[in-house]
């Protein structure tokens, strides 16, 4: 007999999940427009409001290769504070709770999260980030993949002396924009790499919408074999193909229990153009079409998880109206679709039903209720040549 339980059928995906939000930081990174301090605050704020307690805000990296960042210690300022902390206490949230992530690509900027936690505005956590695929990896960060490592380890050996968490994130696991193919193993060798040297946590990125869903649920199985500690794994999906949310179901079955997105499909790779003026950003678009780009949105992955009866810990609609704020933050239609459609409602759109059926079926004898013609045997019986 067909098991009917989704359960059983996958007995290693989890019933409560985590979901981070790093709307702030990568979401906002693409956009050729600059957006105000003010907001990134306020996103920041009503994200954790709705329920988000791991949540990447800035990166400490170089304002002259990405300006969109140079709020970065006025955002970390006011998530230290103690006005923020009477905001938190009155919404019944314990601000201690909440991990605040900065991405500190090079050393520099790991330097410079130290120095800020010293003056106690600091994250908690530092990320890091290597890619498989050496070109890809060499335009992120300038360095080959052996000096990159190195610095890597010297880096994680500070923040554990400073009292800060490293996320290691490992990148082209199924694919890359600059050399294509990839091989998963050697991002399994990776993630395992990066524990070695004192992470505590691994991000498993699929920075330019590479992966589909049966090589998803292979890697993730691959990496739980290897390291069987889901409190250690993060998935990180962009969607190019509008089928991220296919990957997203994969990694649930095979047992992933921690996801990150952006509000309504947010972030890529970082602008080289913004407001009037040319900038560096990480150099020329992997793509030629502006629409090919952005991550996993998470107002619709948040809705996805909700009907699956998987706890999560958000105020779902106040999601959606934030994902609705941002569509006007940012003066475009975005992707999610959850925010214009909202969850499925158990109890329908009574509005639009038609008054004239209650009459017809009074007119014709049935009863209310009444599906099937008052002949009809209560049950159907298959032709034989049909039957199980």
């Amino acid at each position: 007999m067909t098991e009917y339980d989704y359960w059983k059928i996958f007995p290693r995906m989890p019933r409560k999940v985590t979901l981070g939000d790093i709307t702030v930081r990568d979401g906002f990174q693409h956009l050729e427009k600059f957006i105000s301090t003010r907001a990134k605050i306020f996103y920041a704020e009503e994200m954790i409001f709705a329920g988000c307690r791991n949540i990447e805000v800035t990166n400490l990296g170089s304002t002259y290769l990405m300006p969109q960042f140079s709020d970065a210690e006025e955002v970390l300022a006011h998530l230290r504070s103690d006005r923020f902390r009477k905001r938190c206490h009155k919404r019944g949230v314990d601000p201690d709770g909440i991990t605040i992530t900065a991405v500190t690509i090079r050393e520099p900027a790991v330097d410079r999260a130290i120095a800020l936690a010293g003056k106690g505005i600091g994250p908690d956590r530092c990320l890091m980030m290597v890619s498989t695929e050496e070109e890809h990896h060499f335009a992120n960060s300038g360095l080959s993949l052996p000096a990159y490592w190195k610095e890597c380890e010297s880096a994680i050996r500070k923040c554990r002396d400073a009292g800060l968490k490293m996320c290691g994130t490992v990148s082209t696991i199924w694919g890359s924009p600059i050399a294509g193919a990839t091989d998963l193993a050697d991002a399994v060798e990776f993630a395992k790499r990066w524990l070695e040297i004192g992470a505590t946590d691994i991000e498993h990125a699929d920075h330019d919408g590479s992966a589909s869903a049966p090589e998803v649920y292979r890697y993730f199985s691959m990496i739980l074999d290897e390291i069987p500690d889901t409190s250690v794994h993060i998935a990180h999906f962009h969607e190019t193909k509008r089928v991220a949310s296919a990957s997203v179901l994969a990694a649930l079955q095979a047992g992933i229990c921690h996801f990150e997105g952006t509000l309504g499909g947010l972030g890529g790779q970082p602008a080289n153009f913004l407001d009037d003026c040319p900038v560096p950003g990480t150099g020329e678009y992997y793509y030629e079409d502006p629409r090919y780009v952005g991550l996993t949105c998470l107002e619709d992955m948040l809705v996805q998880i909700d009907e699956m009866g998987i706890e999560h810990g958000y105020d779902v609609d106040r999601v959606l109206w934030l994902g609705r704020q941002m569509e006007r933050t940012v003066g475009q239609r975005l992707r999610s679709e959850a925010v214009i459609n909202g969850r499925t409602l158990k109890t329908g759109h009574p509005r639009f039903a038609r008054p004239e059926l209650k009459s017809l079926k009074a007119k014709l004898g049935e009863v209310p209720g009444q599906k099937l013609p008052a002949d009809w045997a209560a049950h159907a019986v298959l032709p034989e040549h049909l039957r199980p």
